[in-house]
């Protein structure tokens, strides 16, 4: 059985393909039209799935929607006039992008698709993400959260979820409460987000990277704009937000007031901390370690609504295990309190915990509560996209003139030579295998370098990925050597390190031997790996370890700022020539800088 799961028309658009019960194909659109957050109709990650599965669309036995766009539409045009006339431009927009796309997505899926309607099917947004993050996970059953901006109107929901392994009982997911719009923990940080100068839906996560510089001194300030509940339950203080009217502003003049002028996105952001060279530009300093403590106060109150959260649904649930999904879902310092600061033993995140990945948990939803399936699958990497074997690779090489060295067979001088120009304070890109799921490059669309020297960091960030000089970078560690380093419970066998989705204190005997990865505060986004999952970024791992006693390496994701990470042969080079990256290693091919591709 061939199921279609779609996402789009917010962002992050995308499908995949679940056979079975079995992923078989998972990519965002952005992946394929190079459109960062990409939220159209998702025809080219669409294409790919069905290519990768060698069905056509009309072979297909379903076709399911991630939400219900009815209700959403319906949702939009009453806060729109519930708000009128301040919502005038907010009206506009609904009705051009919401009311013209999302009322005709079943025709644009019949006539891409060639499917009949009775095949097309619409998920609840937020029991997407359910699904999505209860299904792929090891546990028989798990409490659950889905925390996002919106969905049709929920922004939040508590449940709890039941699917054996061995078939003994049906599979369920009851979401049992709901938080509605407007009050929303996704739209307070993104509030937040736009106030720091960083872009709504792209820039959250460098808030959490900022927040580190900063302490939380305004904490009793964010409060005045949400209040927190014993049973878990928040509301948000609407005099001080426009998320609901405005089509271009998420705060408003009350909240100006409270906290200031916003941060302009065009300066320099640095502290005394991030940068201490600059410390005399007493003003510059003075006020971006003011807005560094406001990052630091809304995740702090972020962390604690999530944790509040999670409490109040273990007293109700009792339940060993917690699983959660929604973009909110991706913050992986939160993520890492959730874990060790509530009773749950385990935390499972699917690696597209957003928007994306409600075309997952669509799918899924159709497949175990819709049909009743059996599950089959624990989601254990996040290899699902596409990927390009030697004899493509040496093609485009060849189309282009560009120089290389062939390895072929001999993977372990390949591995070596990689190894050594690490060595020698190299930066490579590595290009291998299907692409990853989700935002985060987990090797197969990784840019790699020496951890252990601190100035790797502002290399990478200002001659290679051209952004803002504070944002972390990730320790990749093999797992059997993640013990020593990082205080995180059971890592060598977590999923959560598998997918960069927890930060996690190093100990304090360790905070010097990765200085390019240690972040603000002795923590790193780890990414733990093993030789099964993927063998040639273990043995890279590993093999520089064996050399230099940190079995680490520092991995960021192949692109540039603004730029989805490279998906071909052709984004890959054309992020190589137009970086400082010194080495690409693009399959079994070696490819230097300036005719550097020949030994």
């Amino acid at each position: 059985m061939d199921i279609l799961g779609v996402s789009c028309f917010y962002h992050d658009s995308a499908a995949v393909l679940l056979r079975d019960g079995e992923l078989v194909a998972a990519s965002m659109e952005e992946r394929f039209s190079r459109k960062k957050h990409d939220s159209g109709f998702p025809r080219h990650a669409i294409d790919f799935c069905l290519e990768r599965g060698q069905i056509k669309g009309a072979d297909l036995d379903y076709v399911v929607f991630y939400e219900k766009p009815m209700v959403k539409v319906g949702r939009i045009l009453q806060t729109a006039l519930s708000t009128f006339p301040r919502s005038w431009d907010f009206w506009r927009e609904a009705v051009t992008a919401y009311v013209g796309e999302k009322f005709w997505i079943k025709s644009l899926l019949q006539q891409h698709l060639g499917v009949r309607p009775d095949q097309i099917l619409f998920c609840d947004h937020h029991m997407s993400h359910a699904a999505s993050a209860f299904f792929p996970s090891p546990f028989d059953e798990a409490a659950v959260i889905t925390v996002d901006g919106v969905g049709e109107w929920t922004t939040t929901t508590l449940g709890f979820a039941r699917g054996p392994w061995n078939g003994s009982a049906p599979n369920t997911i009851d979401l049992f409460w709901e938080q509605r719009f407007p009050h929303s923990l996704g739209l307070l940080y993104s509030a937040f987000t736009a106030f720091l100068g960083f872009r709504v839906n792209n820039g959250e996560y460098k808030v959490m990277g900022m927040a580190p510089y900063g302490e939380p001194r305004y904490v009793d300030k964010v409060k005045q704009l949400i209040t927190l509940n014993n049973d878990g339950s928040f509301e948000l203080n609407m005099d001080f937000f426009s998320f609901h009217h405005s089509a271009s502003r998420s705060f408003n003049e009350r909240f100006i007031k409270l906290f200031g002028p916003p941060r302009v996105h065009s300066d320099d952001f640095f502290t005394a901390k991030s940068d201490p060279s600059r410390a005399g530009e007493t003003e510059a300093v003075r006020r971006n370690q003011y807005y560094a403590d406001i990052a630091a106060s809304i995740q702090a109150v972020t962390e604690e609504a999530l944790i509040n959260m999670a409490n109040a649904l273990h007293r109700r649930t009792q339940a060993k295990y917690l699983v959660m999904a929604g973009g909110v879902a991706l913050n992986s310092v939160a993520n890492y309190k959730i874990l060790t600061e509530t009773p749950f033993e385990d935390l499972y995140i699917q690696p597209a915990a957003g928007d994306d990945g409600g075309a997952l948990g669509a799918a899924l939803w159709a497949y175990h509560i819709v049909l009743g399936q059996p599950r089959k699958m624990i989601m254990s990497h996040a290899y699902y996209g596409e990927e390009y074997d030697d004899a493509e690779i040496r093609a485009f090489l060849d189309s282009q003139g560009i120089p290389y060295t062939y390895y072929g067979d001999d993977e372990d001088r390949l591995l070596d030579r990689v190894v050594e120009e690490i060595l020698d304070q190299k930066v490579i890109g590595l290009f291998q295998g299907r692409f990853e799921w989700g935002p985060r490059a987990l090797g197969n669309r990784s840019i790699l370098a020496d951890p252990r020297r601190a100035e790797m960091k502002d290399i990478v960030n200002t001659k290679i990925k051209f952004r803002e000089p504070f944002r972390p970078f990730a320790p990749v560690v093999t797992c059997e050597d993640a013990p020593a380093y990082f205080d995180y419970p059971n890592v060598e066998s977590a999923y959560l390190p598998r997918f960069m989705l927890a930060v996690s204190p190093i100990f304090p005997d360790k905070l010097d031997v990765a200085k390019a990865t240690t972040h603000e505060g002795g923590t790193g986004r780890l990414q733990t790996i093993d030789r099964v999952t993927n063998p040639r970024y273990y043995e890279l791992v590993r093999r520089f370890g064996q050399a230099t006693g940190v079995p680490i390496l520092m991995n960021t994701s192949f692109n540039l700022r603004g730029e989805p990470i490279v998906t071909s042969p052709a984004n890959a080079w054309w992020t190589f020539s137009n970086s400082g990256i010194d080495w690409l290693m693009m399959g079994s091919f070696l490819i230097g800088k300036n005719g550097k591709g020949t030994e």
